[in-house]
């Protein structure tokens, strides 16, 4: 009986088969193995395809596809891994082992001389290892040698089928060395073990990336919250500090915690999420001690968690210190919109004393007005009667001046309130 399923989601079978596109290695012990991580960005990935692909003419080898972001052959007498991560790529080495004394020779030597040098990248992590046969050491100090004298940390791996020797340290080749005694490993085993190994060097140097940056971040929060504790410090006094002064400054300050934020934020989450990935892979071991030696846990709890706390510390403080500048801001308008409302209120005090002083100054011209306007038309009734006289009236022109004063009077404030009222009726239309 056939199942018709529903129409598939366009992405099924490439997320189906994610999980499968890069399966660990398969190795058979003794074995050397050579491990690189280079910080290169997403558009070095042709370049990075242009190295493989002459690697591959030359050992005539089917080339990667143009898209790959990993890629995995047989190279004549070794086997080559590359793998593209979202910040970093990695290239892996195998080479099967032989009698002579660990890290005297490198798995690298079977590529062409000077074929590492052209890659593109900044080098983070390179690092060699050797899987031998043969039970964990009794006494580890007898194998110091190969780690310059350093302080050694390893433990049993895998419920101990395994056990690792290493220090953590770049030696004068430039790599970090791993020793890997194989009890009883299968072949998937030894290829996940020599994997896990590398991957936690790399995701730890990944990680640290962001210390740099934290530190420098810490020393710059220090000033900058010391600034703003002095802008707070005048926004809350009332010695009249300078709004206009404050806000520049505070407008500034914002700016370069912005900056900081922008400038680190990315890096620490990155760091974040590549410290997960390291505790991962030390959990995926499945440690146990070996006499008298440090276990990878308890090194990069004891080395490697102090840093990331120090750069969890700036990235909280950036933040923290964002938000205490937006509340400084919020305060420092709320005291601008303060100091405005009573300027306003001032201003409109100061409008209205002035339209008082408008009006009993108008009232006083008006009053001038009506007098003027008085005497000037009771002059032209005195000189009407006088010459009303002169053509045989018989009319006291005194007299007349008299009794049309009153009403002159009146008909000129009646007027001059007319036309006021007409003005300011057109005005408020």
């Amino acid at each position: 009986m056939n199942t018709v399923l529903p129409p598939a989601h366009a992405a099924r079978m490439e997320l189906a088969h994610e999980v499968h596109a890069r399966p660990y290695e398969a190795h058979e012990t003794p074995l050397r193995a050579s491990f690189i991580a280079l910080l290169a960005p997403p558009e070095a990935r042709a370049a990075e395809l242009a190295c493989i692909s002459e690697l591959c003419v030359r050992f005539g080898v089917p080339l990667p596809a143009h898209d790959a972001s990993h890629f995995r052959a047989e190279l004549g007498p070794c086997r080559m891994s590359w793998e593209r991560h979202t910040e970093f790529s990695t290239y892996a080495v195998y080479v099967r082992g032989d009698s002579a004394p660990p890290f005297s020779t490198s798995a690298l030597a079977a590529l062409p001389e000077g074929w590492t040098s052209g890659l593109p990248g900044e080098l983070v992590f390179a690092a060699h290892a050797e899987l031998r046969r043969g039970d964990a050491p009794s006494d580890p100090g007898d194998h110091a040698r190969l780690f310059a004298g350093n302080d050694l940390v390893g433990s049993e791996l895998g419920d101990g089928a395994a056990a690792v020797l290493t220090d953590f340290r770049v030696h004068a080749d430039g790599f970090s060395r791993f020793l890997v005694f194989d009890r009883s490993l299968t072949r998937r085993q030894a290829g996940r073990v020599l994997q896990r190994l590398f991957e936690i060097e790399a995701y730890r140097m990944m990680a640290l990336l962001a210390l740099p940056g934290a530190r420098a971040a810490i020393s710059a929060l220090a000033a900058m919250e010391q600034r703003l504790a002095k802008i707070i410090s005048g926004i809350a006094g009332d010695h009249g500090a300078d709004e206009s002064h404050l806000l520049d400054e505070l407008t500034r300050l914002a700016a370069e915690v912005e900056n900081l934020i922008a400038f680190n934020q990315s890096r620490f989450r990155a760091a974040h999420a590549y410290h997960g990935i390291v505790k991962s892979r030390i959990a995926d071991l499945r440690e146990r001690r070996i006499k008298s030696l440090q276990t990878m846990d308890e090194f990069m709890t004891r080395r490697l968690a102090p840093a990331m706390e120090t750069c969890e510390s700036a990235s909280r403080r950036e933040l923290e210190l964002s938000e205490r500048v937006s509340r400084a801001s919020s305060m420092l308008r709320t005291r601008v919109d303060i100091v405005r409302e009573r300027q306003n209120q001032q201003l409109l005090e100061s409008m209205d004393r002035r339209a008082r002083l408008q009006l009993r100054l108008q009232e006083t011209v008006e009053g001038l007005s009506v007098a003027a306007i008085t005497y000037y038309l009771v002059g032209l009734v005195g000189y009407t009667a006088k010459g009303l006289n002169a053509v045989g009236w018989s009319l006291d022109a005194e007299l007349v001046m008299a009794v049309s004063i009153p009403i002159v009077a009146v008909i000129a404030a009646f007027g001059i309130r007319y036309v006021r009222r007409t003005i300011t009726r057109r005005h408020d239309g």
